[in-house]
């Protein structure tokens, strides 16, 4: 497995830090217990996606989703069965954990159990704050009208 070296990148740039620890998280090893249980990213629009992860076994009470900033944790543990005896155990019955990394201003509309498939549903809500705006230029004083509008300069050589 190659290594990558990120020094360089962290001696030039600022504000990347999370974007760099993405990329060291997915350059180690995964364990199997990291890939389980397998699991969809959907790109619905511009701004939904949804994941889908197959949970077969679970009830919904048996499922715990959490968001916390920019990270959801999606948790699952089974409920005592019992005690039954199986000649084939084909379906796990682990308990699992499964940590997905948000952008910013991805939030959880929903979640859904069907058939075996827990749905997460999100989008992505930017704030009008943080959505670009155009930044008029000008000096001391500023243009009336709209941003880019001309200025009317008047000649000094007709007024004198």
């Amino acid at each position: 497995m190659r290594t990558f070296d990120f020094a360089p990148l962290y001696r030039s740039s600022v504000g990347f830090d999370r974007l760099f620890d993405l990329m060291d998280q997915a350059t180690r090893a995964e364990t199997s217990a990291a890939t389980w249980p397998p699991y969809n990213i959907e790109k619905l629009a511009d701004d939904a996606y949804r994941i889908t992860l197959a949970v077969a076994g679970f009830a919904a009470d048996e499922i715990e989703l959490t968001q916390n900033g920019n990270t959801l944790l999606v948790s699952g543990q089974r409920k005592n069965e019992g005690e039954r005896q199986f000649l084939h155990r084909g379906i796990a019955a682990r308990q699992f954990r499964q940590t997905f990394n948000l952008a910013d201003h991805v939030k959880v509309t929903g979640a859904g159990l069907d058939n075996g498939l827990l749905s997460v549903e999100l989008v992505r809500e930017v704030p009008e704050a943080f959505k670009p705006r155009r930044i008029p230029i000008g000096g001391a004083s500023s243009a009336v009208g709209q941003d880019n509008a001309p200025v009317q300069v008047e000649d000094r050589a007709k007024a004198a």
